[in-house]
């Protein structure tokens, strides 16, 4: 039989009497055991929610650190690829192409649109890179005294310009008659004026003295000259000597000139004594007394004999001319902007022709 609401009342109260409660002490004990209910199911929903929220971190740590790094690798080395491919490596630090700054072909370039005697022709744009002419750029011929380029880039990039050399009986080791600087056996000078010398009176006996300086030796110099231009990518050049004169074995091509003439630019002295019509020198001679000379330049844009082109600027160059080479030029040249060219020409029929054939060259620009 079950109880109504009052029967089950009074039988509580009957109970709470049997224990000693008052009803109000037993109100307050119901009300206490409510609260700890209610506190046991916070803290197991705090808990709960705990739980759920460390293994979410968990996840994602798990997803961050190893799943985000798993990606389809169907094409290992796609150079696309964000994992292997060139595109996730930032190429700030990577070297400078070893032509980045130089004018390149590999074949002639415009070679009909001029007539000229020279057997081989350049002219680079130095602005933009290009070459805007070339003939036979890479066959080996002989480049008379336009070896002295190397000779000076040698000499400036190992030789101390204050040294004083004193000069040897190595002077007279060149063909008779060839262009010198008259310095004799004795004559103390600096290795700049030497350098000055060789390069504006194209004087053989001032690049045997360089050489015998530097290298130690003529034949020393002569190897480092050969290793030299092996490192700026001369290929097609071998040097037998430091002052051009016909030796077997001896020769470049216009574009190794071009590279030679470039790399010895970067000297603020070669610069300097390239644009120089002529040179005041003093020195002390073999006799200890002082001696003074002025040597003149071999270009003939320089001496007057030949005529400027319009709208250029003749800033300097090396002549040369052998009966095995002809005749021949490099030169620095800037258009009225300032914009920079080199013009080279190996092998012209002489020395009128070859300033004939040069504005001839410059024309195109």
């Amino acid at each position: 039989m079950r109880c109504t609401g009052p029967e089950r009342r009074r039988k509580a109260a009957a109970a709470r009497a049997q224990e000693g409660y008052t009803p109000r002490e037993w109100e307050r004990l119901n009300r206490r055991d409510e609260e700890e209910k209610r506190r046991q199911i916070r803290l197991g929903l705090m808990a709960a929610a705990l739980l759920a929220l460390v293994i979410a971190l968990a996840y994602l740590a798990y997803y961050v650190l190893i799943r985000s790094h798993d990606y389809d690798l169907g094409v290992l080395y796609d150079k696309n690829s964000s994992t292997f491919g060139v595109s996730a490596y930032a190429m700030t630090d990577t070297a400078e192409g070893f032509a980045a700054n130089l004018c390149v072909t590999d074949t002639d370039v415009n070679a009909g649109a001029v007539d000229l005697s020279a057997l081989s022709a350049g002219l680079f744009d130095l602005t933009n890179l290009e070459v805007v002419y070339a003939d036979d750029l890479f066959t080996t011929r002989s480049m008379a005294s336009l070896t002295k380029v190397m000779t000076a880039l040698v000499a400036l990039k190992y030789g101390n310009m204050s040294d004083t050399v004193t000069v040897t009986d190595t002077v007279y080791d060149i063909e008779y008659g060839s262009s010198v600087c008259d310095i004799r056996e004795g004559d103390r000078l600096t290795l700049k004026q030497l350098l000055y010398g060789m390069l504006i009176a194209s004087g053989n006996d001032a690049a045997m003295m360089i050489a015998e300086y530097i290298g130690g030796s003529v034949d020393g110099f002569v190897e480092m000259m050969n290793e030299e231009a092996l490192a700026i990518g001369c290929t097609r050049s071998h040097f037998m000597n430091p002052h051009g004169l016909t030796a077997e074995g001896h020769y470049s091509c216009a574009y190794d000139l071009y590279l030679m003439f470039q790399e010895a630019l970067k000297y603020d002295m070669f610069e300097d004594i390239i644009s120089r019509s002529n040179y005041y020198a003093e020195y002390t001679n073999a006799e200890g007394t002082a001696t003074a000379v002025t040597w003149e330049s071999t270009n003939h844009y320089f001496t007057g004999e030949a005529e400027t082109p319009d709208d250029l600027i003749i800033y300097g160059g090396k002549t040369g001319t052998t009966d095995d080479a002809g005749a021949c030029l490099i030169l620095r040249v800037k258009d009225l902007y300032g914009n920079p060219y080199t013009a080279v020409l190996l092998h012209s029929d002489d020395k009128n022709v070859l300033y004939e054939d040069m504005n001839e060259l410059l024309s195109l620009l």
